[in-house]
């Protein structure tokens, strides 16, 4: 912006702001098949601003570090994880249902590692847990358990036990 001033009648050594104007700008635009090119010429020489800033402090500010926020990708490992593995080539899907999750098989599907075999890692609390695996929608025993007991359908539920 240029400022122009006029000179008081009282006291022709003091000038007084009287209007601000914009600096005459030439501005000339080329259109064609490629980009739009703008061209633009200051005819008058625009002096920047200058400004200063004081600042007082009644009382002294106490400063304190400050700690980065965490990140969701920053997680405790689980305490108690075990992995479950089935390997049935046949499968089109397979989960696991048990104590541990309210028998419900949705909760905890198993991811599928190629031929045949599938695998799920589960956080489960301390304890005796019974559970079946769900292989495209029928429940059955995992031939890999330790343990298993009659479950009240006639069938038989694999047992885990994780120690704490």
């Amino acid at each position: 912006m240029i400022k122009t001033t006029k000179k008081l009648k009282n006291n022709p050594a003091k000038a007084e702001v009287s209007k601000t104007e914009a600096p005459k700008i030439e501005v000339t635009k080329t259109n064609s098949a490629k980009p739009t090119v703008t061209k633009v010429v200051v005819s008058e020489p625009v002096a920047p601003a200058k400004s200063v800033a004081v600042v007082t402090m009644a009382k002294p500010v106490a400063v304190f570090p400050v700690q980065p926020a965490p990140t969701a990708a920053v997680k405790p490992a689980p305490k108690n994880v075990v992995s479950l593995e089935l390997v049935k080539p046949e499968a089109k899907s397979v989960a696991v249902a048990g104590s541990f999750n309210e028998w419900k098989p949705e909760k905890t599907p198993l991811i599928s590692l190629g031929n045949g075999r599938w695998k799920g890692d589960l956080n489960v609390k301390p304890g005796r847990h019974e559970y079946l695996f769900v292989v495209d929608g029928q429940w059955l025993p995992d031939p890999n358990a330790k343990e298993s007991v009659a479950n009240p359908f006639g069938g038989t539920n694999s047992v885990l036990i994780v120690s704490e």
